[in-house]
């Protein structure tokens, strides 16, 4: 999927794609040795980006990187300038507190009811 999207983007972009343990080329750690959470991967991620320097991202999620990825948006709103999202779950695991106020309002209309945001 990133093979022919990537080499577009490099001529006008800095681009840095990641592997998450145990993907694309990745070393697989054991489950004893590397926690599989969303929230590992976060820290792992965050630890990565702060090695790099970069200070200012527009990222780029997708499926399993999507909690990972709105981790970082919402944790550090700072830093992020931008977010496109391509068949992004957005699990119930990754949902933090701040989302608490859009799921109570959710629960205040009947589904029949139409809407208006």
């Amino acid at each position: 999927m990133y093979r022919n999207l990537i080499p577009r983007l490099a001529g006008r972009y800095h681009l840095v794609a990641p592997d998450y343990p145990s993907f694309g080329h990745s070393s697989f750690p054991p489950a004893e040795e590397f926690d599989y959470s969303f929230e590992s991967l976060y820290e792992l991620i965050l630890k990565f980006i702060d090695k790099l320097g970069l200070h200012r991202l527009s990222i780029y999620i997708q499926d399993y990187g999507a909690p990972i990825g709105l981790r970082l948006a919402q944790r550090n709103p700072e830093r992020i300038q931008a977010i496109v999202a391509q068949s992004g779950n957005a699990y119930l695991e990754g949902f933090t507190p701040f989302w608490e106020p859009l799921f109570a309002y959710d629960q205040l209309y009947p589904p029949a009811l139409p809407r208006r945001v």
